[in-house]
């Protein structure tokens, strides 16, 4: 797996889940089409009079989400910009999504609608549907890797408490004892059942 692949399922899941946080610090969603993909980038279309663009234009955050008929979640967490080449990306997705003609017919698109794009950004995969389950994040251009879950320290007795209490049996003996973290559900259960308090999250 890697980014490329991330992207390419997440047009294949199609209408994807786009947050932002609005003005007064509450949480908004809503799921956009209007989405075409390169190797390294996306871009979208949305219109200038919406709150979703004016959140976009003020913060630039946004979490975007997929999840796949295979229990993949695909999660891209990135700023974003109104794209710099408007007509060339509008007339693509445009092309790629012709429902749009219907939505926005003659030249109605130009007034109202903007492009953003995506060039910098950090996908997390994380993937249900096999066992044990797998996770792991990826750098698109210079997005930058956040760690998540629980790590064990040298605090660590050796005792064995959170190996037994993990449901994905994904910690293994040593000194410390290890977590694979490309199979962490990041339940928790280690930190909660530890009983030096050895395990700390990450974050």
């Amino acid at each position: 797996m890697d980014a490329q692949t991330c992207l390419q399922k997440l047009q294949y899941v199609g209408v994807l889940a786009f947050a932002t946080v609005g003005e007064h610090g509450d949480p908004q969603i809503r799921n956009i089409s209007a989405i075409h993909y390169e190797p390294e980038a996306m871009y979208f279309f949305t219109a200038k009079g919406k709150d979703f663009c004016r959140q976009l234009l003020t913060d630039g955050r946004v979490q975007i989400l997929g999840y796949t008929k295979y229990k993949e979640m695909i999660r891209l967490s990135a700023k974003t910009k109104p794209a710099a080449e408007q007509e060339k990306w509008l007339e693509t997705i445009f092309e790629e999504q012709p429902y749009l003609f219907n939505v926005y017919p003659d030249d109605t698109r130009h007034l109202a609608g903007i492009v953003f794009e995506i060039t910098d950004g950090e996908i997390e995969y994380f993937h249900l549907g096999v066992n044990p389950i797998f996770r792991e994040k990826y750098a698109i251009g210079n997005g930058q890797i956040t760690e998540k879950g629980y790590k064990i320290t040298n605090d660590c007795i050796g005792c064995g408490t959170c190996a037994k209490n993990c449901p994905q049996r994904c910690i293994a003996p040593g000194t410390p004892y290890q977590i694979r973290q490309e199979h962490c559900l990041h339940c928790g259960n280690c930190h909660t059942v530890c009983p030096v308090h050895a395990v700390k999250k990450r974050n």
